[in-house]
């Protein structure tokens, strides 16, 4: 392999940014990181970073070469990189100690610097300068890896079946690099079917980084496989739980975690909630040309883990207890795998929950062709087809607009006589004028037809004024039709909810995003009041954080 650089399906992603993705490090720099590392030697041959298992940390090398290799679908090595003096591994999994997406093993005798997870995060924040160019580098890293799709879990089935958008659609919300065999024309992946001989309800086969078979997994299962939930001792007593790793949850864990809180944060499905499904957000401040919800939270997500956030995603907060023998007892939230975490303080982030039609099939069809948001992946299932999208708020306009560059036609559906109510004007001006679009007012779903095979086959829908009903062969439909709060597993805590079951804070308290509970906080869509907006979440959420060290310094004298 050539001197430092990328080669095989690597190369292709770094075209005019492999400096940035693998720098050499100055005898300087290198001295000045010294003080966060312990020295380390490993002779020929020995194997330093092993797919599927916990990654050591990070290692700076001193002298000698260290080979990194990926593993593709097939299990074959792909060359990624050969480490010498003065580079240093890793990706942004260094940041949180996750198991390795890649093989490295000591070519002759190496000498290095090895940073644990703790270390790296104290040196981003320590040495800014230093620090910016190794956070840009671990970035880079694992783009490459996702659009590589190496080193991670490896799906097998027909790319078309539901069960492979599911989890395809789990592990791209969360980053998290993946290759899709399709058996409908690849060999190998006809052989591995043949082998472990799955029955249909059984696809897609997922082969875990290490080594382990999973038939059909829930996301639980998967996340589990691949390390997402691997954690230290939950006992201890956090400062801050933040239960939602949306708009509001995010930046509650980046300041928490910046001014020293000890923050955990918790989430039933992916980082971003609903914000990050947006395929692009154009009123945001700072980004004149849009961004789009993954990248905006993305970024979020992986500014908490630098400050020294914990993420412990898939897991969904189902109780919280507040019942407390003295005030200055923890508060203990529950989670659906068992765990307890313990805290000074809860944030409740967890957003909403869809609305649906009221069809009898509709729960059944979830992820088989009924969608409530409209990623890439999505889009590209769609291409040429015409879809129907049912909302009209800003999330609705921006997915139908981003929708029409990929199918034929979409039909949007909205219960009002117009947008204007719910929509801001230049999202109205856009859908207005693009020929692919197709505004139905006054109109409602009444009725979906499919099934688990098949994914979804028809639509129906009703004029509200004249009552005429259409049928189409329709195989996509987006729901953005709104959503409840998120609150229900919050009964056995008696938060105060207003009328339509939205938190209510600032109730008999001087701190405005307080809740009835001492301790427990409310931010975003979830609060009562609040303006349902991206930038507010994410207003609320930095707010929060002063007023959780005024309730932890109240509790402290």
């Amino acid at each position: 392999m050539s001197d430092p650089d990328l080669e095989g399906t690597y190369k292709a992603h770094f075209d005019g940014r492999r400096a940035q993705a693998f720098p050499t490090l100055l005898p300087d720099e290198i001295d000045r990181l010294r003080r966060y590392a312990q020295p380390r030697r490993y002779a020929n041959g020995d194997r330093i970073y092993e797919t599927g298992k916990a990654s050591p940390g990070m290692l700076v090398i001193l002298s000698g070469l260290m080979r990194v290799t990926g593993r593709d679908g097939h299990g074959h090595d792909l060359p990624v990189v050969d480490h010498r003096p003065g580079s240093f591994s890793g990706e942004l999994g260094q940041l949180s100690g996750r198991r390795s997406f890649v093989d490295a093993i000591a070519v002759g005798d190496v000498d290095a610097l090895l940073l644990a997870p703790a270390d790296v995060r104290a040196l981003l924040v320590s040495e800014a300068l230093l620090g910016e160019r190794i956070m840009r580098a671990l970035i880079l890293r694992r783009v490459a890896l996702l659009e590589a799709g190496a080193g991670g879990p490896v799906l097998i089935g027909p790319a078309d079946a539901s069960g492979v958008a599911r989890l395809r659609n789990f592990l791209t919300r969360n980053a998290i690099p993946h290759q899709l065999l399709d058996s409908a024309d690849d060999a190998e992946a006809k052989l591995v079917l043949e082998r472990y001989a799955p029955t249909p309800d059984e696809l897609p086969l997922v082969l875990c980084p290490d080594g382990s078979v999973l038939r059909n997994p829930t996301e639980v299962d998967l996340a589990r496989c691949i390390g997402m939930l691997d954690t230290d001792d939950d006992q201890r007593v956090f400062d801050v739980v933040i239960a939602g790793a949306g708009p509001a949850g995010l930046p509650t864990a980046v300041y928490a975690a910046s001014e020293g809180l000890a923050t955990v944060v918790v989430d039933a499905r992916a980082f971003g909630g609903q914000a990050g499904a947006s395929a692009r957000i154009e009123n945001y401040l700072g980004f004149p040309t849009g961004i789009s919800g993954q990248a905006l939270t993305g970024r979020a997500y992986t500014q908490a883990q630098k400050f020294g956030a914990r993420m412990l995603i898939p897991a969904e907060a189902i109780r919280l207890h507040c019942n407390r023998t003295h005030p200055s007892d923890p508060l203990v939230l529950a989670l659906g795998d068992g765990r307890m975490l313990r805290s000074r303080a809860v944030v409740i982030a967890t957003g909403a929950r869809y609305r649906r039609p009221d069809c009898t099939a509709l729960r059944t069809l979830e992820g088989r062709g009924v969608w409530y948001w409209a990623s890439p992946l999505e889009a590209r299932m769609c291409a040429g087809q015409h879809v129907v999208l049912v909302g009209g708020g800003n999330s609705a306009g921006q997915a139908a607009v981003f929708l029409s560059t990929f199918a034929s036609r979409v039909t949007m559906l909205i219960r009002g006589p117009t947008l204007a109510a719910s929509m801001s004007r230049y999202l109205i001006e856009r859908i207005q004028s693009h020929p692919a679009i197709e505004l139905l007012t006054r109109t409602q779903i009444v009725d979906v037809t499919g099934s688990l095979e098949n994914g979804l086959q028809t639509v129906r829908w009703r004029n509200l004024d004249s009552g005429a009903e259409q049928t189409h062969a329709i195989h996509h439909v987006f729901l953005f039709m709104g959503a409840d709060p998120e609150t229900q597993w919050l009964s056995d805590c008696h938060v105060a909810l207003d009328d339509r079951g939205f938190v209510q804070t600032g109730v008999d308290t001087g701190l405005s995003l307080e809740t009835s509970v001492a301790g427990v906080f409310a931010a975003g869509d979830v609060r009562s009041g609040s303006v349902k907006r991206v930038g507010g979440a994410i207003g609320e959420g930095a707010a929060a954080v002063a007023q959780i060290h005024a309730h932890i310094a109240a509790q402290a004298g």
